[in-house]
Order: C-alpha cells, then sequence, then structure tokens
C-alpha cells in the first residue's frame, strides 16, 4: 500500500471533514426543508379554506342586516416551507384567531410519512352598510346627524364594531380624529360617564330566567365599558356593568 504524503494528508483532511458533515446533514435534514419540491396546495384543498372562512364569517354576521356580503382571498404558504407529501389534510381555525380580516387557517396532515401543520393566511371582508363620516372631524367633536351618512364598506377592515345606525351615536364625542370617509366604529367614541361616585344607582341582577331591581350606592364613576363596585343596602358589595344612566347590570 502507498504511503500519503503527510503534506497531501493534511490538505484532504479537512475536505473529507466537510463532505462527511455534509452527508451528515443531508440525512438529517427534516421532510419539509429539503431542496426537493415538497407538498403544495392543490384547488380542492384551497376551496376548503375558503369554504370553511366564509362559513365562519357568515355566522359571525348572523346579527347584521340582511344584505352582508362576504369575500374571502386565500393567500399563498410560506415558500420557503417544503412539505413532505400527505395523503389527508384536516383544515382548522387556530386557537384565538377570528375568521375576520386579516387570518389564518390551519392545515394539519393526519396522514403521510412525515407529518406537518401550517397555517394560510386569509383575508376576510365582510361589506355592510355602517356609519361614515361626511368629512374629516377631529377628537372631541360631539357628533350631529348632518356629519355622519350610511355606506357600504369593508366592516372588518379594522378592530372595533362598526355602527350600523348614525342615530345611535348622535350626540356621542369623538375619541380620535377620523378622515371623511372613515367608517365610524364604537372604538372611536369617547367612553361614556354613566354616573358619579356616590350617586344612587338602580341595579338590576339577571340570572337564568330570571331577574331582580335593587337600589346601591356606586363606589366609583360609573364609565361605559368598566365594571365598578356598588354597595347594596344590605352592605354587600357587588361588581357590576354600568348599562345607563344610573343604572348597571350583574350577571349572576
Amino acid at each position: 500500500m502507498t504511503a500519503v504524503p503527510a503534506t497531501t494528508a493534511a490538505v484532504l483532511a479537512p475536505r473529507l471533514a466537510g463532505v462527511a458533515l455534509a452527508a451528515l446533514a443531508a440525512a438529517c435534514t427534516p421532510a419539509w426543508a429539503q431542496d426537493e419540491p415538497g407538498y403544495a396546495p392543490d384547488s380542492a384543498l384551497l376551496q376548503q379554506v375558503e369554504t370553511m372562512a366564509r362559513s365562519g364569517a357568515t355566522a359571525a354576521t348572523a346579527e347584521q342586516p340582511r344584505g352582508v356580503r362576504v369575500d374571502v382571498k386565500v393567500g399563498k404558504l410560506d415558500p420557503r416551507l417544503k412539505l413532505a407529501p400527505c395523503q389527508h389534510i384536516d383544515t382548522y381555525l387556530p386557537h384565538g384567531l377570528p375568521v375576520w380580516g386579516a387570518t389564518r387557517i390551519g392545515l394539519r396532515c393526519t396522514q403521510g410519512a412525515k407529518l406537518w401543520n401550517v397555517s394560510i393566511p386569509i383575508q376576510v371582508s365582510v361589506f355592510a352598510q355602517a356609519t361614515v363620516l361626511k368629512s374629516a372631524l377631529p377628537a372631541g367633536t360631539v357628533l350631529d346627524a348632518g356629519q355622519l351618512t350610511q355606506a357600504e364598506v369593508d366592516i372588518a377592515a379594522a378592530p372595533g364594531a362598526a355602527v350600523p345606525d348614525p342615530m345611535l351615536v348622535v350626540g356621542r364625542t369623538l375619541g380620535r380624529a377620523l378622515a371623511a370617509g372613515a367608517t365610524l366604529r364604537q372604538t372611536d367614541l369617547k367612553a361614556r360617564q354613566f354616573f358619579a361616585a356616590g350617586e344612587t344607582v338602580r341595579v338590576t341582577a339577571v340570572g337564568r330566567g330570571w331577574s331582580v331591581e335593587t337600589e346601591a350606592q356606586a363606589i366609583g364613576p360609573g364609565i361605559e365599558g368598566q365594571n365598578v363596585n356598588v354597595r347594596t343596602e344590605a352592605g354587600r358589595l357587588l361588581s357590576a356593568r354600568p348599562s345607563g344612566d344610573r343604572q348597571v347590570e350583574v350577571t349572576l
């Protein structure tokens, strides 16, 4: 056997080590990261995603007036993903995500050599009649009917419930400046104060199939959307939700 000169061995050693490391890395690379083409959603699966999103959005708008239109645009998976082939894929809504606006639908491989779980972006638009501003208004504006009108808008385009009828917000105060044509949402309005601390309030306690009313003293101011403590005539302290002028509700 011919001996390899020391200088040649010194040159070859790093190269051989590099080849060995590359082979080891290739053997350990998961299915979704291989260079060869992987799974891509077919038209049937994309249709399933769209149907799921449309059904969810339609259910969420059940209380909206008639004439609501739902439009769904399905995006694309991250092109860096190289998913292994799969024989069966379940679609699902990831926990905590609404079927509304910019969101995602989950895709879970349940039958295949390499199981995977990813999500695909979707854009759900919900078009309905809602209140919009006729002109730009600054924060602090007390709204009147002449400043507002109705138009068909995408009520899912931003957070916050869109105001369906202009008359519902006449007399309310804008909490922030809005541009002309902007959709008016509940989150754009300044929270109302229904009563001051120390005032006597009417308490409506509601249970399953029953309700009872009593009076109590407000410990703090009654701010819309914020619970307030009230003390009943019997001395009991309750956490209640302000619901109107000197009125609160307690759910038992």
